[in-house]
């Protein structure tokens, strides 16, 4: 049997058996979940420990719930990481790798996490960004299956300003174009597109809460996606002066040339950069202060959701779950954007509060990773958890931040080497990061080949990552460590610890 017919046949026909939920009690109501997805979100937060910003709607979740300092997406590109993470599936098993792929071109029958709880009693509703329109059906429509409600697009603007170009330029109009990377315009939120995606959200929250159905309610955020845009309040909030651009602009010392990228979607997609070369550390500067006012933005329309879940009476049976599908660099490396498989853009936060979970306001050094969000909800909704998925449950750690459930979090990234594909594993634990470049047509089904280049990171000494130290004699027994964690494949994560690791914050 072939990989399509086995997956299909777990989101099909055996289902029924496989998957019948457990006893819940008929007196009560299964949790609601509202789903809260922000594209091109670091954990540059509060709650991450990082005072340069003010995030205080996103912290009064962290407040509620657990802090998962150490998650990693499971790839650093939108369209692959929502796939994984509405699925429970790694991208070798969506086959989603870039924008273009469509997730049920190849697998039609997959199975995502609202569709499953929408099949068990739930009402599924979404607007704004929750899958990657691309990688679906459509950005409206946002996998027409899985929602009871309709997926809705709410309106805004990308820039308040319309002589600024909504799309990409062409290479060869780019000098007459005028589609900047900021815009700090004094208007209202709802002016933007995720102002008025946070009015609609609270419309619709308004309305489930007096539904007589559990809800699952995705609110996704377009920022703090480029183009930084965001009201002038936000940006009035931060002083340019107070930034400085990040200190370490280079390659790392023996790291090898196919983990960099050369800030592409920056540079081809605005006009105010430039096309080649470094950037002005003025031009930096502007976009760090964007970023961080975009962040501010994003967290005010958040609090309008939270205020509108307290005023509702649900609160206390309502799940958060606030992620971002991804990193970002912000100068690291001499880099911009995602697209690597280093710590800037491959770690991403997620913030968890679930009634019950008896850790509150915790922090987690426990590896985690975006395809436990599916088990972990229906863990906590009193749903079984899907046989095809391939994350873990995070629910003991959400009870004890010192639990941990797999050894390290997985992320890829596809890349060309020598005029053939390879893709990059890597591989975190709360120490180190390990990352193995494989030469593989991945899209033709190649499962094996030579390693063509070797990154080992540790965190305790060398934040940045300025050094790759895979071939540092001392380092050799770690090394040899992660082969031996590698070769028992991502089931062999699961209760597995690493040595010199511990879990907590």
């Amino acid at each position: 049997m072939n990989r399509r017919s086995f997956v299909r046949g777990l989101t099909t026909a055996g289902m029924a058996a496989a998957l019948r939920p457990r006893a819940f009690a008929q007196s009560a109501r299964r949790p609601n979940i509202l789903f809260l997805p922000v594209d091109d979100l670091k954990p540059l937060l509060g709650c991450y420990g990082y005072d340069g910003i003010q995030t205080p709607n996103m912290d009064r979740i962290a407040a509620r719930g657990m802090t998962f300092i150490n998650n990693q997406c499971q790839q650093a590109v939108c369209g692959p990481s929502r796939a994984s993470l509405m699925t429970g599936l790694r991208p070798d098993t969506t086959q989603v790798w870039d924008l273009a792929t469509k997730m049920r071109d190849v697998l039609p029958d997959i199975l995502t996490l609202p569709q499953y709880l929408k099949q068990n009693g739930y009402e599924t509703h979404g607007m704004g960004k929750i899958f990657d329109g691309r990688c679906c059906d459509g950005w409206v429509t946002q996998d027409a299956v899985s929602w009871s409600i309709p997926c809705i697009r709410p309106g805004g603007r990308l820039y308040a300003d319309p002589s600024k170009a909504a799309g990409k330029p062409a290479p060869e109009k780019r000098a007459s174009v005028n589609r900047p990377a900021t815009e700090c315009a004094d208007v209202e939120d709802t002016v933007y597109i995720d102002g008025m995606t946070a009015e609609k959200g609270v419309e619709a929250l308004r309305r489930l809460a007096r539904g007589d159905k559990p809800f699952f309610l995705g609110v996704g955020f377009a920022k703090p996606h480029l183009p930084f845009c965001a009201p002038k309040k936000y940006w009035d909030l931060y002083q340019r002066d107070d930034f400085k651009i990040h200190p370490f602009q280079k390659h790392s010392l023996n790291g090898p040339a196919l983990a960099y990228q050369d800030s592409g979607e920056l540079r081809t997609g605005y006009t105010d950069v430039p096309a080649s070369g470094p950037f002005p550390e003025e031009k930096q500067l502007e976009m760090i202060h964007g970023y961080h006012a975009c962040v501010s933005f994003v967290d005010a329309q958040i609090g309008k959701l939270l205020d509108e879940l307290d005023r509702s009476g649900v609160a206390d049976n309502t799940i958060l779950v606030l992620w971002g599908d991804h990193g970002w660099h912000l100068g690291d490396h001499g880099m911009w954007c995602k697209h690597s498989n280093f710590e800037q853009a491959a770690r991403a936060p997620l913030l968890i509060a679930a009634p019950g979970a008896q850790a509150r306001g915790a922090r987690t050094l426990s590896p985690s990773e975006f395809v436990d969000i599916f088990p972990t909800l229906c863990e906590l909704v009193g749903l079984s958890i899907p046989p095809q998925l391939e994350g873990a449950s995070l629910v003991p750690i959400l009870n004890n931040p010192e639990a941990s459930v797999k050894a390290a979090a997985i992320s890829q990234y596809p890349r060309t080497h020598e005029g053939r594909p390879v893709m990059g594993y890597s591989y975190r634990t709360s120490r180190y990061r390990y990352t193995q470049w494989i030469q593989k047509n991945f899209r033709k089904g190649e499962t094996q080949g030579p390693v063509v280049a070797t990154e080992l990171y540790d965190y305790a000494t060398d934040p940045m990552e300025t050094r790759n130290l895979a071939d540092e004699a001392a380092l050799q027994p770690t090394r040899h460590a992660f082969d031996r964690l590698i070769a028992n494949g991502w089931r062999g994560l699961k209760g597995a610890s690493f040595p010199g690791e511990r879990a907590g914050a």
